[in-house]
């Protein structure tokens, strides 16, 4: 794809930018997948719930997830960071509460680990998927 530049400053093309979202969501539901394979406490339908899950958790992270961050700070600091994942399975709970019986994440322990397990996996997967594709281009 050509680079388009005006008074030689590169413009970032929005086209690209909406496929590396959709490619963003994709990986984010190839993970859901992997997930409700490999655990038996959380359950995603079929692929279409995964895709859907996936653009909710987006949302959330984007609109919610800053405001939960600093809610819970004070609780951050004093374990050293190490509930900082509570902040992701609150939403994986919310995303289960608008998706209902299609997307079931039953439990709080071991979905904390489920929580960190899906974190780490999509921060991989999107960073290979997303550098696959630029790489392509």
């Amino acid at each position: 794809m050509a680079k388009i530049y005006v008074n030689k400053k590169e413009v970032k093309n929005e086209k690209s930018d909406f496929i590396v979202f959709l490619l963003e969501i994709f990986a984010g539901a190839l993970v859901l997948m992997l997930a409700s394979a490999l655990f038996s406490n959380f359950y995603v339908e079929n692929f279409l719930y995964a895709m859907l899950a996936s653009l909710l958790i987006s949302i959330f992270n984007a609109s919610i997830k800053p405001i939960l961050i600093f809610l819970t700070l004070p609780v951050t600091i004093a374990s050293l960071g190490i509930l900082y994942p509570i902040v992701n399975l609150i939403i994986l709970k919310l995303t289960g509460l608008f998706l209902g019986s299609s997307f079931v994440i039953s439990g709080w322990i071991l979905a904390f680990f489920i929580a960190i397990f899906i974190s780490v996996m999509t921060l991989i997967l999107k960073k290979i998927v997303v550098s696959l594709y630029k790489e392509g281009k």
